[in-house]
């Protein structure tokens, strides 16, 4: 059950972060350490990203894939 509100939140957010991204650059104004690394509109590449990376995250989590690759990694340094 608590995937699946993970995946009810996670993907839909996922969206309207990449869809409206220019609302949410209006609001936060320019990002500069985005804009000096990622050149002109970096801050719109950087919430884009933010987007697709909520989107990999939530499909990661729902599928299982984050708990078997943190047992696999981080799970032999604890």
């Amino acid at each position: 059950m608590k995937k699946f509100i993970v995946a009810l939140i996670g993907f839909p957010l996922a969206f309207v972060i990449i869809y409206y991204r220019a609302k949410i650059k209006e609001f936060t104004g320019d990002i500069d350490f985005a804009e000096r690394h990622l050149g002109a509109g970096g801050t719109y590449t950087l919430i884009f990203l933010i987007g697709v990376l909520t989107f990999i995250v939530t499909l990661i989590y729902v599928t299982c894939s984050l708990q078997d690759f943190l047992e696999k990694t981080v799970g032999k340094i604890f």
